[in-house]
This record gives structure tokens, C-alpha cells and sequence, in this order.
């Protein structure tokens, strides 16, 4: 068992544990038995989205421990995400019923839509354009999306509604917009990328981060050789060492210091039980100051498919970096 998972509150009130399971490129049939797994050591968040196509699998790992009895639907704070084919109002509550139906639920804890820029409208996921390399736009503005978001709430349908690589400039749009203000804006954090004007900017709107990518996802299906693995970095292993932690541990550990909900994904239950273990040490000053001066602005998910459209939300930060 690990230890038990503190709790964050979100402006409304609501609880969400400080650490959940992330679900983003795990190996299909492979997310059943993790999600299994993180069950029986603790873990009562899993973050999910209709993109990653494994809702289904995610649904019967909940579904196998409910009727085994180690856990109830109420104990558990599930989070998924509104895809971005489905932006346009009418569409919003389909896609949370497919969600839903995937799942095998009858509501979420939390909703968020995706990203801000929406593509074109259908089932294809990637509408991509004929060269391969980028989608075809919708010209459905996100703040048009939130009110259809909220209507989920008062439908009874999701708990809460939030964010996800949205930046400063948009939360702000949805902020001035929202009767419901989002409870969280989930995006890229770890020493490589800290975002720290964006993070600053949610905290004093009393908009939580949560954290995903923490570990570098050194999976990614796009990564390079030469990229500098975050795991790896002299720095993060040193800092391990003298804690008598895993470097994982160290990451995921200095996400929740740094108040930040987290979200580390794997489906090893080994590591799934050590990723939450994070609870009985704390970095000191030195240690957050060495990991903080390891930004270099390394962004891994850019979402270069929508590069050009007109709500994409780093593109411009992107291309200086590239220069």
C-alpha cells in the first residue's frame, strides 16, 4: 500500500486527491490491469480523454474493483476531457455521454476541455489536412464550448469543469465569460518546463494546476535521440541519491511542493506503487532552487497539428524557442 494521498481542494470546495494515475500513451490492454493496480495501492484519481481510445479499458479496471468491493464510484474522482472535434455547443454533451458510456459511468468528477483549438468537426480525431502534417481547423471559439460545459454541471453529469493547455490570455477569456469558473487548468510541468507566469497567473485566479508530463514522458511516441532525458539529469539523479528516492519520486514529489496537483502515468504496478510514495519526505530549499534552475523552456507536447490556428496556445513561444 502506499501512503495515503492527500487531498487538494479546488476554489468550489470540491477534493481531488494531490496525486492520480494518468492514462495518455499507456499500451492498449495493457490499462485494465493498471488501473487495477493503482486501485489496490491507493490511488483514487485516474485521469483519462476520449483521444487516448483506452476510456473503455479504464471503465473495466474501475468496474472489476467496484464489484470486487475494494472501492466505491464515490471514492474515486474520475477526470476526462472533451476532444477537440467536438467543440462546437451541440456537441458537448454527446461527447461526454460517449465518455460516459466508455467508462461505464454515470458521472465525472471532472471534465476539461482538451486544448483550445478546435478541428474540424466529426469522428475523425486528426481531420489532417492532405500533406499529413496539420489538421483541419473549426472556427469554434472556446468561449462559445464553456457555457455548453456548464450546462453539464447543472445537468448533473460532470461534478466539476476545467482547462487544459490553455494559456494566460485564454483563461482569462473563459474567466470573464464563465458563471462556472473553471476549477483547474491541467497542463506541461516539470524542471524542463515550468510555465511559471501561467501557473502564477491560475493560482492568484484560484484556478489549481495540475501537473501532467512531470516525469519528461520519456515515451513520448515523438521522441528524439538527442533529447535531454529529465529523468537522467545530473541534477534529479543527485537529489534522488540523497533522499534515497527514485528520480521519479524526486519529480512527482517536487510537483505536489510545488502545490500542484500530478498526474505521472505508468502501468508497471511497481512504479505505479512507487510514483505514489512520495509522501513521507520533503525537498528542502536548495533542492526546489536546484530543480527550478533547470528550466529551459522544453516544451514536449507543442500539438504541432493545429500550428497556425488562431486559439493555439504556444505557438508563438514555440517558434522563438526554434529560432
Amino acid at each position: 500500500m502506499a501512503p495515503k494521498i492527500p487531498t487538494v481542494f479546488f476554489k468550489n470546495g470540491s477534493p481531488i486527491p494531490a496525486l492520480g494515475l494518468g492514462t495518455w500513451n499507456s499500451p492498449p490492454g495493457q490499462v485494465t490491469q493498471a488501473v487495477k493496480d493503482a486501485i489496490d495501492v491507493g490511488y483514487r484519481h485516474i485521469d483519462c480523454a476520449h483521444v487516448y481510445e483506452n476510456e473503455h479499458e479504464v471503465g473495466a479496471g474501475i468496474a472489476a474493483k467496484v464489484a470486487q468491493g475494494n472501492v466505491k464510484r464515490e471514492d474515486l474522482f474520475i477526470t476526462s476531457k472533451l476532444w477537440n472535434t467536438y467543440h462546437r455547443p451541440d456537441l458537448v454533451k454527446g461527447a461526454l455521454q460517449a465518455t460516459l458510456r466508455n467508462l461505464n459511468l454515470k458521472y465525472l468528477d471532472l471534465y476539461l476541455i482538451h486544448w483550445p483549438v478546435a478541428y474540424r468537426e466529426g469522428d475523425e480525431l486528426f481531420p489532417l489536412r492532405p500533406d499529413g502534417k496539420r489538421v483541419h481547423f473549426s472556427d469554434v471559439d472556446y468561449i462559445d464550448t464553456w457555457p455548453a460545459m456548464e450546462r453539464l454541471v447543472e445537468a448533473g453529469l460532470v461534478r466539476n469543469i476545467g482547462l487544459s493547455n490553455f494559456n494566460v490570455q485564454q483563461v482569462q477569456r473563459v474567466l470573464d465569460v464563465a458563471r462556472i469558473p473553471p476549477a483547474t487548468n491541467q497542463i506541461e510541468c516539470h524542471p524542463y518546463l515550468h510555465q511559471a507566469s501561467l501557473t502564477e497567473f491560475c493560482k492568484r485566479h484560484d484556478v489549481t494546476i495540475t501537473a501532467y508530463s512531470p516525469l519528461g514522458s520519456p515515451a513520448r511516441p515523438w521522441v528524439k535521440q538527442d533529447d535531454p532525458v529529465l529523468l537522467e539529469d545530473a541534477v534529479v539523479q543527485r537529489l534522488a541519491q540523497k533522499h534515497s528516492k527514485t528520480p521519479a519520486q524526486i519529480l512527482i514529489r517536487y510537483q505536489n511542493q510545488l502545490g500542484h496537483v500530478v498526474i505521472p502515468k505508468s502501468v508497471s504496478r511497481q512504479r505505479i506503487a512507487s510514483n505514489a510514495d512520495v509522501f513521507g519526505f520533503e525537498l528542502d530549499a536548495a533542492d526546489l532552487q536546484q530543480l527550478a534552475g533547470l528550466e529551459r523552456n522544453g516544451r514536449i507536447c507543442p500539438e504541432s497539428f493545429s500550428f497556425g490556428h488562431p486559439h493555439h496556445p504556444f505557438e508563438a513561444e514555440f517558434r522563438k524557442g526554434r529560432r
